[in-house]
Order: C-alpha cells, then structure tokens, then sequence
C-alpha cells in the first residue's frame, strides 16, 4: 500500500514537471531583437541608467511568437559622456523583458546609436564631440548573446 502511493506520487511529480516544462520557450542565442525607445537616452546621462523600450517586432522560434511586439523591455547605458575624464560614446545594451508580469533578464550586444561627429584629433585619443540624443520612438536592433528561457 505504501509502494502504490510513493509510485503515485512519483508519476504526480512527473507528470508536473512535463506540464511545467511543456509552458517554457527558449529563444536561442544570436536571436534579433527589435526595439523601440520609450525613454528620452542622451550620452549625458549617467552610466547604469535604466531605460524603457517596447520590443518593435514579434519574436517568433519555429512557427510560435514567443514576444509580441508591443512587450515591454528595458536596458540600461553601458557608456556615455556623464564622466568627462572617460568621454566615451553612448552606448547601451538590453537588459530584460517582461514576461506575463515578470521581468526576464536578457543579456544582449550593446548597440551605439548614432554617432555625434568628431574631430581628427578627438578621433585620434577616442573622444566624441556633441551630445547624442536617442528620442523616443527610435528603433534599435540588439542580438541575444546568451539564450533566454521564458
């Protein structure tokens, strides 16, 4: 009596964790995606700064749209001009999704837009000149370095 319950509760468990694991998608690595911008970026803002996006393009793996354009995203700068003694170009890179309420970590290239002019001597010792201004609505593409299970 005792072995027919533990065997039960076995195959309860099981069957459990095929449901559980049926619901999960991977979106593999080198996956594009497509972003809009919420948030008003400029290479004046501080570095670790969080932004909002919206992902601009359905995200689909083997016929299923895993991330409906529309889905919230967010990212962060990873350089900028904030430190005038770095002076380095605005970049910035994705660093989650939201997923049924939740937010997913992603981890993804990171994408300088637009670039201000520059001088041949800035050029020359890697400063920029200007101040890049990245509006919201424009769009962006990054590339997931790592694969993303939702």
């Amino acid at each position: 009596m005792i072995r027919g319950r533990f065997i039960s509760l076995i195959a309860i468990c099981c069957a459990c964790f095929a449901a559980a694991s049926l619901d999960a998608a991977t979106i593999p690595a080198g996956t594009a995606l497509t972003i809009t911008t919420v948030s008003l970026i400029t290479s004046k803002d501080v570095v670790g700064r969080s932004f909002e996006a919206k992902i601009a393009q359905d995200v689909s793996i083997k016929g299923n749209v895993l991330l409906k354009a529309g889905t919230k995203a967010f990212g962060k700068i990873k350089s900028s001009r904030y430190n005038p003694r770095k002076n380095e170009p605005l970049s910035v890179e994705l660093t989650s999704v939201s997923v049924n309420g939740h937010n997913v970590a992603v981890k993804t290239n990171s994408v300088q837009p637009g670039s201000p002019p520059m001088t041949a001597r800035q050029a020359q010792y890697g400063h920029t000149a200007g101040t890049s201004v990245v509006n919201p609505g424009t769009q962006m593409q990054f590339q997931l370095l790592q694969a993303v299970t939702l």
